[in-house]
């Protein structure tokens, strides 16, 4: 059975392109659903639009109400009956009713090896630690800021001329497959 997919996203969408890529190619068995943004002007919207998959915008207006707009996005997600959400760059943590309607079957990407370098800047994060090693993980959301359960993970080796753009791109090659992988995976790990 084909996974239905809703993708979270905030920007230009490279991680969800990269997904509805392997699903055009036969490698995921999943089906985008719905593309929806917190952001109006999103890139990756036009990429869903691009694909022929209903592209959402759901902006949370500056000073607006954070529980109403994450029990709208929830109602916006549910209408399109997802078996997954994946969070792909997608820069807002995911509320108490959200979670509440899609706790469990909610995966998300993170440019880090976590536990470590939880947060917005983990490739920042990363080479001021001076770690040798940095990575991407696919975990399950929870109400915390990515401590939810680890699916997958890959390393990328930082390099000793790497900055934070040259470390990220890198991490973001892994970032991709590793989403591309979790949603193939899904039905089969999580729902057998």
């Amino acid at each position: 059975m084909t996974t239905r997919v809703v993708v979270l996203l905030s920007g230009s969408g490279t991680l969800c392109q990269a997904l509805l890529d392997a699903i055009a190619d036969g490698e995921v068995d999943a089906q985008v659903v719905a593309v929806v943004s917190d952001q109006a002007s999103a890139y990756g919207l036009e990429r869903a639009r691009q694909a022929g998959v209903p592209a959402v915008a759901h902006p949370l207006p500056k000073g607006g109400d954070r529980a109403a707009w994450d029990a709208e996005l929830t109602e916006i997600v549910a209408g399109f009956e997802p078996d997954l959400v994946a969070s792909a760059g997608f820069m807002k943590l995911l509320g108490e009713s959200f979670l509440g309607r899609f706790g469990g079957r909610t995966i998300n990407t993170h440019p880090a090896l976590l536990p470590s370098f939880p947060g917005m800047h983990g490739p920042r994060d990363a080479l001021a630690a001076g770690v040798k090693v940095a990575g991407a993980t696919v975990f399950l959301v929870d109400p915390g800021v990515d401590t939810g359960k680890i699916l997958l993970q890959g390393a990328v080796d930082v390099l000793d001329d790497d900055d934070v753009d040259t470390l990220h791109e890198r991490i973001k090659v892994v970032e991709r497959r590793l989403l591309t992988q979790a949603v193939s995976e899904w039905k089969k790990k999580e729902h057998p």
